[in-house]
Formats: C-alpha cells, structure tokens, sequence
C-alpha cells in the first residue's frame, strides 16, 4: 500500500508511538484520581504531555486541556466563551468549525468571509467584516482541501486590533508550520493529534493563552470538589471532565516529544510540489488552489467531470494507494471551487512518504486518465 491520506489521519507514525501506548496499556490507572502507583504514572504521563504541547506552541502547560480532538475542541470553546454577539469565519473553514456555530443559530450572528476560484480570500474583507458586537474570528490554519496556507499571523493581528479574540483550528497546520500562540497572537488553539503530530486517534486539545477564563459546559467527575454542585472552572480541569484518554495521551506524548526532537515536517511538502510539478503536466487534469503562496502539502483535483469517486477507487482497487474523495467536510470551499457535486481526489503527503511513491503515483494517475478519456 501507498499511503497518500495523512489530512485525514497519520497512518505510518514512529515506533515510540506504539511503544509508549503499549507502556501505558501496560501501566496506566487513572491519572489524577489516587495516590496509587497505576495512577501517579498516568499523571505523570499527562503532564508530561501538557509540557510537550505548551512547547510546540509557546503556552503555559497548565493552559492545555486535552480532548478528543479539533472537533470537541472547538464545539467545548464556542459553548464555553460565546453566549449572543457575532462571529467571523471563513468559506475555507471545516464542518468542525461550521457546525458549531450553526447550531447556534439565533444566538451567534455569523459572518463567513467568502474565497475565489482558487480558495484565497481578501483580508480587506476581513478588516470590513469587524462589528462593535465581533466577539472572535475563528478559522482554519489551511484548507483541508486546497492546502492554501492562511497568514496566521495576520488574522490574529486584525482580530486583536478589533478587541475580538483570535481562535485558529490547528488540525491541518499542527506539526508542519512553527506556530507561536503569542507571536501570532492566538488567544485559543485548538487542535488534533493523529494528523501531522504522529499521534493516536482520539487525541487533541485546547490551548488557551493567559488571562482567559472559560466556563464548564462538559461536566462531571474532576477528581477533586467533589462536593460542590459545580464543575471547576480553572484550566485544564474546565474542559477534562472524566477519565483522561491516558492511552491515547501516552501515545501524543511520545509523538510530540518525537517532533520536537526531529524537528517539523518540511519532507512532505517537498514531495507535494514534486507531485504537482508532475500532476499539472498530465493531460485532462485540473487542480485546486493558489501555488503562488505558501501552503501545507495537500493537493486535490480532478480528472475532466469524472466525479472524483470513481478516481479514488480505482487509485485503491488497481493501485493500492489510498487517497481521499468526496467534499472533504468542507462544503463552501468546494462551492467556491466549483466541485460541490463531483468532489475532488485529494493527496495529502506527510515524511514517511517517498520520492518513489511519487513517482508510482504519477503514473497512476496518467494511466487512469488515459483509460477514462479515450476518445
């Protein structure tokens, strides 16, 4: 198999992956609930991990809950900060930060900054979005489907500018870019581990700056106050009501800690430029988004008005190469592209990726193009 789907998850991660998850099947009790010897490895495995995460993204560890991943993040953030106001996103953003707050429907006044033909949006139209009720701009790091980069840095600058908190959906930027939360001015991260961080399914988190102070909408066992009627609103307890996912935590412990020593992944987006260097040349091929600007390593197109199903299929069927179809939980991207109906096949590369596959994956395509377009 040749694994080209790591925007939908990692699928290859490093061997102290698997290790430290098997360690903690092994040892782990649960964290923070006893003085006993299972649990006080487990709570040190989680702090551990809040070390690893305030690293990689310049935040204070007591300041790192951990969740599921991106899209209990962002639905624990939206019900934890806003109550009546306006919000500001954008039509490259996922259903992970969509749906939230169109379940809010009545209460959040949402404004959805539209993109052109190729994913990029005018940040004038950001600026022209801001109210005297802007609570926060909330946005994806990059598209999930064009791979265009957002200049992070910047939207925080106009949010903070207009007194709005900046709120950045990590999932497909954490591991590949540095992102420094004060020096992009971030208030709240929120992101998943089993993309680019290595990590196991089922991990993520929050990551909020100093001086914020969210209220409990998930609640129940915290270990400690047990008998006040009310959840702790101190971080991280706020967000981590229950048993942690020590397994899981183990596991983005060893994955981050793993990063932070071999550094970020600019293997993969060299090898999703030589891919396109070599997709634009075949025949019959359009591909999606800006390769003008900088971007993370995820490339999606289409052969002719083939829906990009069939495509995918026969990539996996005859090829063993598992790529992705379909809208991608991005439904306003692929309207502004113009692929709402057919989709598009997506590559997603990550450095456990090789030339060669590239090169397999080239001809692939080229030869699927040649059977589906004979005239």
């Amino acid at each position: 198999m040749i694994y080209f789907d790591q925007a939908a998850t990692s699928y290859y991660r490093p061997d102290c992956v698997v290790t430290a998850v098997i360690e903690a099947l092994a040892n782990a009790g649960n964290s923070s609930r006893s003085a006993t010897g299972p649990s006080i490895w487990s709570s040190r495995i989680v702090y551990e991990a809040r070390e690893k995460i305030a690293t990689l993204f310049n935040a204070k560890p007591e300041n790192v809950a951990f969740t599921s991943g991106v899209t209990e993040s962002l639905n624990l953030v939206i019900a934890s900060f806003f109550n009546k106001g306006h919000i500001i996103t954008t039509a490259n953003d996922h259903n992970s930060v969509l749906r939230p707050l169109y379940l809010r429907d009545g209460d959040l006044d949402l404004t959805i900054i539209p993109v052109d033909k190729d994913g990029n949006f005018e940040y004038e139209l950001l600026e022209r979005a801001f109210r005297p009720d802007t609570l926060a701009v909330i946005t994806t790091g990059a598209s999930n489907v064009t791979g265009n980069l957002m200049d992070i840095q910047r939207i925080g600058t106009i949010a903070h500018e207009h007194n709005a908190l900046f709120i950045l959906d990590a999932a497909q930027v954490a591991g590949l870019i540095p992102i420094d939360m004060e020096n992009f001015n971030i208030d709240i991260l929120c992101f998943t581990g089993h993309k680019e961080l290595f990590a196991p399914q089922g991990t993520g988190g929050i990551v909020l700056r100093e001086g914020l102070h969210p209220v409990p909408v998930k609640v129940g066992g915290s270990g400690f106050y047990s008998f006040a009627k009310n959840h702790p609103d101190m971080m991280p307890n706020v967000f981590e009501a229950g048993t942690a996912n020590v397994h899981g935590i183990a596991g983005l412990n060893a994955s981050v800690g793993w990063i932070l020593k071999n550094g970020l992944d600019t293997d993969a987006l060299l090898l999703a430029k030589d891919f396109y260097e070599g997709l634009k040349n075949i025949e019959d091929v359009k591909i999606y988004g800006c390769f003008k600007r900088n971007r993370v390593p995820v490339i999606s197109f289409n052969i002719k008005d083939i829906d990009s199903s069939i495509v995918a299929d026969r990539l996996w069927m005859e090829y063993s190469i598992a790529v992705r179809s379909g809208i991608h939980c991005a439904p306003l991207i692929h309207q502004a592209l113009g692929t709402d109906k057919q989709g598009t096949v997506r590559f997603s590369f990550s450095r456990f990726n090789t030339q060669e596959e590239v090169k397999q994956a080239l001809i692939a395509i080229k030869e699927i193009r040649d059977d589906l377009c004979q005239d």
